[in-house]
């Protein structure tokens, strides 16, 4: 690999490094797995990894070649599969399976290839997020039905969105303010039973950002500062905008239709949790562009998330179940990489989304803002808190006790 020259290095490390960053990569971790491939190419480095800006200062041991690449980019989206495939690659790459300028064209593929599940299928998954967050907060069977239905309604926003820049740009503002609306007609016209702020959030979960907050979080605990700030504050500006399209559409529609009795329908059982989390860890698949050999991987990520918090909950405080369910996904993720020579954050992902209290960070504005209430929240803005440090501790327990093979 030493007879690559200096170009050839220097480029595929800064290609690799975008890539990476478009697909979702943390900071810490992406820079660690930039750091342990340039080692491999025989060359010194340095990075700083931010969520809109990426900078690489890369030198040979006596300073005979430097470069120095830094770039404005917009902010990742996950995608697990190219994340995998990338993450392949390198194997091969260190493994001298293949050569530097292989591995180059290589990544120029990855990079063009399409979404693995077409628009229907994606279109069949955030569908079925929006009704398993409903059934996963246990109201009842009318919210279910209603906000599976108004998901479908904003994937076609999400649709637009890809053909026009300025619905683009006010996406989740708008999709909040569609899905309030509908909702207030809903409950006017055809079902007083439903819970109108409740369907209204699970219609737009995928938007919060409460992934976002808790890779944010674990950034700062790692201390990349900037990123970790960049990231939390980028989360809670789109938190915002979510609240204020919830707002104003609540208002119109109030306006619009007018206000009904609320008709409180039974509440769902307690065993369809499981089947939320089943239902929404298959969805999660296909949003994340999961590859399928990783599926069933990523759906017993989800169950080990729930239920280690919902054991450590019996024992300990709910915000300490979360601990102990972080904890849980930490040690399975690193082990998953361990047998299946991938990426642990390819099923890490899958389980802290069900931990993860973005929704709560919603509820506790409402609460805060409106003085409303539209589940028992008692203490929400402490219990969030608790919950996300639970998080971050939980991951950091768990490389400790089972660390990780893998830098990414």
């Amino acid at each position: 690999m030493n007879t690559a020259s200096f170009t050839q290095k220097r480029r595929f490390i800064v290609k690799l490094g975008k890539m990476l960053h478009k697909f979702g990569t943390p900071a810490y971790r992406l820079e660690a797995h930039l750091e342990n491939l340039a080692t491999f190419l025989g060359l010194k480095a340095s990075f700083i990894i931010t969520p809109t800006a990426l900078t690489f200062v890369i030198w040979t041991e006596g300073h005979e070649d430097e470069y120095t690449h830094a770039a404005r980019v917009a902010p990742g989206e996950l995608d697990l599969g190219a994340l995998a495939r990338s993450d392949e690659l390198v194997d091969k790459l260190t493994d001298y399976t293949i050569t530097l300028e292989q591995a180059d064209h290589a990544l120029d593929e990855i990079a063009n290839l399409p979404n693995p599940y077409n628009r229907f299928v994606t279109g069949i998954a955030f569908v079925m997020s929006g009704g398993a967050f409903a059934m996963l907060m246990g109201t009842s069977w009318n919210d279910v039905l209603w906000s599976t239905l108004i998901s479908g309604v904003i994937y076609l926003f999400v649709l637009w969105s890809e053909r026009s820049k300025r619905v683009a740009h006010m996406l989740e503002a708008v999709v909040s303010i569609v899905a309030a609306i509908l909702a207030c007609a809903i409950s006017v016209y055809i079902d007083p039973g439903i819970n109108i702020r409740m369907v209204i959030l699970s219609a737009i979960i995928v938007f919060i950002p409460g992934l976002a907050l808790t890779l944010g979080l674990a950034e700062l605990s790692a201390r990349h500062l900037v990123s970790g700030t960049a990231r939390v504050m980028d989360a809670l500006m789109l938190l915002f905008k979510l609240y204020f399209g919830a707002f104003l559409g609540i208002a119109v529609g109030f306006s619009l239709f007018g206000q009904t009795d609320f008709v409180a329908p039974p509440q769902m059982p307690k065993w369809t949790a499981w089947l939320a989390i089943a239902i929404l860890c298959m969805s999660l698949i296909v949003i994340f562009r999961t590859k399928a050999k990783h599926a069933v991987w990523s759906i017993v990520a989800g169950f080990v998330a729930y239920g280690a918090s919902i054991a450590g909950a019996l024992y300990l405080d709910y915000a300490l179940g979360t601990f102990v369910g972080a904890f849980a996904v930490g040690v399975y993720s690193n082990f998953f990489t361990r047998v299946a020579n991938a990426p642990a954050c390819i099923v890490a992902m899958q389980g802290l989304i069900v931990l993860v209290p973005g929704s709560k960070t919603y509820i506790g504005l409402n609460s805060l803002i409106s003085g409303q209430e539209f589940i028992a929240s008692t203490g929400i803005g402490q219990q969030t808190f608790l919950i996300f440090m639970s998080l971050v501790a939980g991951l950091i327990f768990a490389n400790v006790a089972l660390p990780p093979k893998k830098s990414l």
